[in-house]
Order: structure tokens, then C-alpha cells, then sequence
């Protein structure tokens, strides 16, 4: 038998409504705040994904699926936002009214260890607002987050921020972080040594116990912010208070990519145990530049959406499942069948969601399945019914029937 790969999940019908109705909401949320939809291919050249998301990454260097055909080299995308600039620039969107602010829901690749609520092929939500410096957008990033938490029922977040700085302000950080790491560079993990040169600042976010011991008293970022980005982490702290959301300060946030600039930002829940992130984002101010396109500073979020499943299992947050059916037609001879048939179409169209039994089973069987279809109502159509313009209308919880003319039977069923 053929069987699913590694890292990948069938999503069944008995788990897809739950996707459904977090995807509702989040779109729903997102228009609130003014935001329109973008999608993007599920595949982009190799290169959009060294130079966007950055040659030191894990997700470069390591996770990636790349795949050569026609001799060019392709990737599966691994994070969102890359393709969202891409097309930004390809199709000159900045040219139009700015800032710009998009929502997009995605499936990801990446090949990592495979970790609770964390699979090789996973689904992301994600906001980006292109075209604004003001504090004001990386604040509504965050509010947007929260107030779409919120309005699933999850208490208990705590929204932690920190400053990464600019590329003028971490020049002089990153030689005072290397001159700290050096004497103890041969008690790195590997990733790490290779770091070490790429990009030091993600020697701080390694999960492994030996690196995050020897990074402990590192120096922070935040002591050595410029003038402007000491000023924007303020102006994003008097925006977050405005809107009345709470925060904490975490100097120990780094965010995993390279394009990351000023705001970096998290959002972590205790009820993932040692995998708290929720969800993260922050500023990038020369990503757009950086794909060759114009000067157009950049903020945005990514969710993963299996972990977001598992914060509302973790909180006993049930979404409730829909009805599957609310009117069943059974026909009780075959005679029946074609009346049945238009019946069953004129109640569709009318907007009741309405099934028939296509396997040709007899009348009593027909119950039967109507019963684990969780039908409300059933219809019975025989002919002697068809002769009489009538239908047979039966509530399924309480086994009660009446009759109804065959001419008022949408109407009775939408009063009922």
C-alpha cells in the first residue's frame, strides 16, 4: 500500500470543518483591519528564498526542498512572505496606494525534525503591511494577532517584543558579540561555529542547551540601539499601550530569518510546554530592496495554523461541527425516484442542505443512513404521494411525520 510521507497529514472531514472555520475568521479579521488577499505559487526559483530569507538560515542551508527541472532550480516555499515581496515587486504593486496590506493563508515545506503541532508540510496565516516606517503598522500587526486570538476564546497569551536593531546600530554590536563568543567558539553546535561569521545575532536563538548556556551574558541589542531605532521601539511601546494591548520587553527574541530589522515580536501561550511560540513576526525594512525593488519598508506576521489547533485543544476551546445535512429525501419505490430527485434540487437551491441515498438500498436502509448522516428531517416520497402532490415530512429526533403539499414543503422547512 502506498502510504502518506513523512511529516505530512490527511486533514479528513471530520477535522476539515475546524480548518474552515478558522480560516473564516481569520479572513474576516484581517478585512476588518483593511487587509486583501494575495496568493502566491506554491513553488518559487531556488534564489528568491537565499536572497529573501538569507543564506545563513537554517531553512537555507538545511530544510529546503529543492528540485531541479528544465535546469533551473526550484523550491517549495518554505515561509510566506518571500513570495508576497516577489510579487509585490513583479507586478509593481508599488506603485499603487500606499501602504499596501495583505493576508495570505499558504501551505509550507520545510525538511526539520518533526515536533509536536510541527509537521514537514504545514499551514501558515500570515499579514504584511508594505510601505509604512511608522510604528503605528507594527502595532496593528500585533493587535490584528490579538484580536483574532481573542476572538477564538484563547486567554493566557503574553505578547513579548524586543529591537534587533538596524544594519548602521549592528555593525558595532555584531564585533562586540563576536569578541564575547570567541573563547568559547569550540563549545558551539556546528550550525552555530558557521554562524558565527554569517550572522552571530541567531547564535542566541539556538535551541541547544550548550549555546543557550554560553550566550547567557552575552550583550543585548538593546544596549546598543541608534538613536532612531531606540526611538521607533518607543513609539511602538506608546502605540501598544494605546491600544490598550500588554506587552513585555524580551531581549532574548531574535526571530530565525535574516530580513529581520528594528521590531521583532512573539507571541507565546504556556500551555505548549517547551514549544511556547504561538506565533512571531517583526520588521523588514530592505527585504523589498533587497528583491530589487524600490525602497518600501515592510512589517508582518506569520501563524502556523497546526499550532493554533493545538493552543484551542490545550484550552478546551471546541469548535462546534457544523450540520451536515438538514433535510434527507427517501423515495420509497422507484417510481418515486424521479420526483425525489427534482425535490431534492429544488431544496438545494433553496439553500437547505439536503442528501439523497445513492446506493439503491430500500426504504428501511435509507433511515438507516439518513440516522448516522445526522439528518434533522427526512423527506418520504412514494407513489402514492407523487399522485397525491404530497410528501411525508418526519423529524428525525422525535420520529413525529406529518404531511405537506408538495408546493409548500421549502416554505414549511424554512419556518421550521
Amino acid at each position: 500500500m502506498i502510504s502518506i510521507p513523512k511529516g505530512t497529514k490527511d486533514i479528513l472531514p471530520d477535522e476539515a470543518y475546524k480548518w474552515q472555520r478558522l480560516e473564516a475568521e481569520f479572513r474576516e479579521i484581517c478585512e476588518s483591519f483593511g487587509f486583501r488577499e494575495i496568493r502566491t505559487p506554491v513553488f518559487e526559483h531556488t534564489e528568491l528564498f537565499r536572497r529573501g530569507v538569507g543564506e545563513s538560515t537554517d531553512i537555507v542551508q538545511k530544510e529546503m526542498y529543492t528540485f531541479e527541472i528544465a535546469g533551473r532550480s526550484l523550491t517549495l516555499k518554505p515561509e510566506g512572505t518571500a513570495g508576497v515581496v516577489r510579487s509585490f515587486v513583479e507586478n509593481k504593486l508599488y506603485a499603487g496606494t500606499m501602504p499596501a496590506k495583505y493576508y495570505y493563508l499558504t501551505p509550507c515545506f520545510r525538511y526539520e525534525k518533526m515536533q509536536k503541532g510541527r509537521q514537514r508540510q504545514f499551514h501558515q496565516f500570515g499579514i504584511e503591511i508594505f510601505g509604512s516606517s511608522d510604528m503605528l503598522a507594527d502595532a496593528e500587526i500585533m493587535g490584528l494577532t490579538m484580536s483574532f486570538f481573542e476572538k477564538l476564546g484563547i486567554e493566557d497569551l503574553k505578547l513579548k517584543i524586543n529591537s534587533i536593531g538596524c544594519p548602521d546600530c549592528r555593525a558595532g554590536y555584531r564585533k562586540m558579540l563576536q569578541d564575547f563568543l570567541r573563547p568559547s567558539l569550540d563549545e558551539l553546535c556546528d550550525t552555530c561555529k558557521d554562524r558565527f561569521e554569517r550572522n552571530p545575532l541567531r547564535i542566541l536563538d539556538c535551541k541547544s542547551p550548550i549555546c543557550k548556556a554560553v550566550g547567557e551574558d552575552a550583550p543585548r541589542m538593546m544596549d546598543f540601539l541608534c538613536e532612531e531605532c531606540r526611538d521607533a521601539f518607543d513609539k511602538l511601546k506608546m502605540n501598544l499601550e494605546a491600544m490598550g494591548l500588554d506587552y513585555e520587553v524580551d531581549v532574548g527574541i531574535v526571530r530565525g530569518l535574516d530580513y529581520y530589522t528594528k521590531t521583532a515580536f512573539e507571541i507565546v501561550s504556556d500551555k505548549l510546554g517547551a514549544q511556547s511560540t504561538v506565533c512571531g513576526g517583526g520588521r523588514y525594512d530592505y527585504l523589498i530592496e533587497e528583491m530589487d525593488g524600490p525602497y518600501t519598508p515592510g512589517v508582518g506576521m506569520a501563524l502556523g495554523v497546526e499550532r493554533l489547533l493545538l493552543i484551542l485543544e490545550a484550552s478546551g476551546i471546541e469548535i462546534p461541527e457544523p450540520e451536515n445535512c438538514d433535510v434527507f429525501v427517501a423515495f420509497a419505490d422507484e417510481a418515486a425516484r424521479p420526483e425525489a430527485v427534482r425535490l431534492s434540487s429544488k431544496l438545494r437551491a433553496a439553500g437547505i442542505k439536503t442528501m439523497m441515498d445513492a446506493a439503491g438500498r430500500g426504504l428501511k436502509a435509507q433511515f438507516k443512513y439518513a440516522d448516522r448522516q445526522n439528518a434533522r428531517y427526512a423527506i418520504v416520497i412514494g407513489s402514492d404521494e407523487v399522485g397525491r402532490g404530497v410528501v411525508q415530512l418526519r423529524n428525525m429526533k422525535d420520529s413525529s411525520q406529518k404531511e405537506v403539499p408538495f408546493a409548500d414543503i421549502v416554505r414549511e422547512l424554512k419556518n421550521i
